[in-house]
């Protein structure tokens, strides 16, 4: 009895052990900058970056989760879970969840995009153990009861109506629906006012519960982290919270697919009183795993990504015609978007349009200067590192390395990648996207014939 008990208690703890997979991914110098992974049973991945020389730690939770996985009525779903997720659990009411990461001097929050969602808390290293019990409690024992669907449709109505009052943000969604169209890519994260209005707890419920498996989901830690110590505390959390099965399981993959964009010379208006005409002219760019990423990146910085850039210098330098303009690139699993943002009075809108238009077509035919290019790489390479030199960057770069890669690129490696970037290779990308006919998409009050002549910048 006792030795068969023993044996089966060995085999037990054996398979355990099999299933909790860790690999040292990236090694740092002493310790500092080391990436570790550990999959545990079910299928949860556990990503830390050590960083001894901070006294902060930032913890978060990736969902494989976002607005393109919506259905049209369920447009916003995703987001509506987020800001249920903080409503309550089992153990702690709303007040509890935000008290106990306020009472020790943290900050927490989360983001939902179009291809994932993130949950976060950034305290100091030794309350590390309360920023994990916190988050891991609100992703695996979210009530989602209907009370709390009914009183948070109104903040979330409410964010709505906020960002249709920014119309220099919510141009942006217009530009996506002018590309897209009406794809899930193509829809707003937020929802629509009538999909809001319909969402109910159960379906919301079921949404989460297909969603938030184990398998889809990331937990990343960053900062003076021991990555033993975040794996078991999380893995008790799971545990208690009856998350996770003690068999064997594939985390699910990064997405993929072969979509192609091929929106071109097309227009879309909304009227709108505003002081100023928001647009947004671009065309198809590249998904975020295309090895012509780099090259794009330097393009768009010698673009329109800094105040040395061609079209800052061309629109506000030179001319005058807008306070804010400048260029950007989003990046999806299968199709990215390239896009040129100004801000400026309706009455110069035609003008900085044709400007806009007339460098993005010198570009494509002749490129940039070698000069252009060299203060682009350092500009780029500047900034991805300044952009690292805090424990919340530090976790969103792994948690979505794991999550949209599936591998992990270390900084100097990154800094490689854009240093090997040759004028031949931005003048070929800059040939390829910007030789494509633009769209366009206006938020601002034009009428008659200054609307008739928008289709001007896209012929």
């Amino acid at each position: 009895m006792t030795s068969r008990s023993t044996a089966a208690t060995a085999r037990t703890s054996s398979e355990v052990r099999a299933v909790a997979r860790t690999q040292t991914l990236l090694k740092g110098s002493n310790g500092i900058g080391t990436v570790r992974r550990t999959v545990l049973p079910g299928g949860l991945r556990v990503v830390t970056e050590t960083l001894p020389s901070v006294r902060s730690a930032t913890f978060g939770i990736w969902a494989h989760v976002g607005s393109r996985d919506e259905t049209p009525a369920l447009n916003g779903a995703t987001h509506y879970l987020e800001h249920l997720l903080f409503k309550g659990t089992k153990q702690r009411t709303a007040l509890d969840i935000s008290a106990a990461i306020d009472a020790v001097g943290g900050e927490m929050n989360a983001f939902t995009a179009k291809e994932y969602t993130c949950y976060y808390a950034r305290v100091l290293d030794t309350d590390l153990p309360l920023a994990i019990d916190v988050v891991c409690d609100m992703l695996t024992g979210s009530l989602i009861e209907q009370a709390d669907v009914d009183a948070e449709r109104n903040v979330i109505l409410e964010e709505i109506a906020m960002t249709e009052d920014d119309a220099g943000d919510c141009v942006h969604d217009l530009f996506a629906h002018t590309m897209l169209g009406d794809t899930p890519l193509g829809r707003p994260v937020l929802g629509t006012v009538d999909t809001i209005n319909a969402l109910d707890a159960g379906r919301i419920r079921r949404f989460y519960k297909k969603h938030y498996d184990p398998r889809h989901l990331v937990v990343a830690a960053a900062g003076n982290v021991d990555h033993n110590k975040v794996v078991r505390q999380v893995r008790a959390a799971f545990e208690k919270a009856g998350a996770l099965k003690a068999t064997d399981a594939t985390p699910i993959a990064p997405r993929d697919g072969r979509r192609i964009l091929r929106a071109s010379g097309k227009v879309e208006l909304i009227e709108r009183k505003t002081e100023q005409a928001h647009v947004v002219l671009g065309m198809p760019g590249l998904a975020r795993t295309d090895e012509r990423r780099w090259a794009l990146s330097v393009l768009n910085t010698a673009l329109g990504g800094g105040m040395s850039s061609r079209l800052f210098q061309e629109v506000r330098e030179k001319r005058g015609l807008a306070y804010t303009v400048y260029s950007y690139t989003s990046g999806f699993a299968d199709c990215g978007l390239f896009g040129v943002y100004a801000g400026c009075r309706p009455s110069q809108v035609h003008d900085v349009l044709k400007i806009c238009r007339d460098e993005l077509d010198q570009v494509a035919a002749h490129g940039l200067s070698d000069e252009e290019i060299g203060r682009a790489i350092g500009q780029l390479s500047g900034s991805t590192v300044l952009g690292l030199e805090d424990t919340g960057a530090l976790m969103n770069r792994i948690g979505k390395s794991e999550l949209c890669w599936g591998e992990h690129m270390s900084v100097d490696d990154m800094l490689a990648r854009i240093a090997a970037v040759t004028p031949d290779d931005v003048r070929e990308v800059a040939r390829e996207i910007l030789g494509q006919r633009p769209s366009l998409s206006v938020i601002g009050p034009l009428k008659n014939r200054q609307a008739a002549r928008l289709s001007e910048a896209v012929a």
